[in-house]
């Protein structure tokens, strides 16, 4: 079993820098992939960033390419997201999750077996 907790959002402006932490509980977080994702009001819950197990691997959705960071620390059980650049349609509930699966596609929702219960982040104009 795994708990997650994030933490670090909060409003900025446009332009502006917010580091998103999430923090697991549990023995097994670093032989997980972790990923984060986001949902904005009124829109699907959607991929932003994934990284392998042994942090060698990452991978973003587009959108975000250039302007975020995904990194872990497994001494720490904690998983970041930097963003930098931030946009106002970077405005979303930001969840972090990880999965059991030594395999498939971490791009999708159902991939993820735990979820943290979300941190808000507000970009402003």
């Amino acid at each position: 079993q795994v708990q997650l907790v994030e933490s670090g959002g909060g409003l900025v402006q446009a332009g502006g820098s917010l580091r998103l932490a999430c923090a697991a509980s549990g023995r097994t977080f670093s032989s997980k992939t972790m990923g984060w994702f986001r949902q904005a009001p009124g829109k699907e819950r959607e991929f932003v960033a994934f990284i392998s197990w042994s942090g060698a691997n990452s991978y973003y959705t587009d959108s975000v390419k250039g302007r975020f960071t995904i990194s872990r620390d497994n001494a720490k059980n904690t998983v970041y997201l930097q963003m930098n650049s931030l946009k106002p349609e970077d405005t979303a509930v930001y969840y972090c999750a990880a999965s059991a699966s030594y395999s498939g596609n971490y791009y999708y929702k159902s991939t993820y077996d735990y979820w943290g219960q979300g941190t808000q982040v507000t970009v402003s104009p």
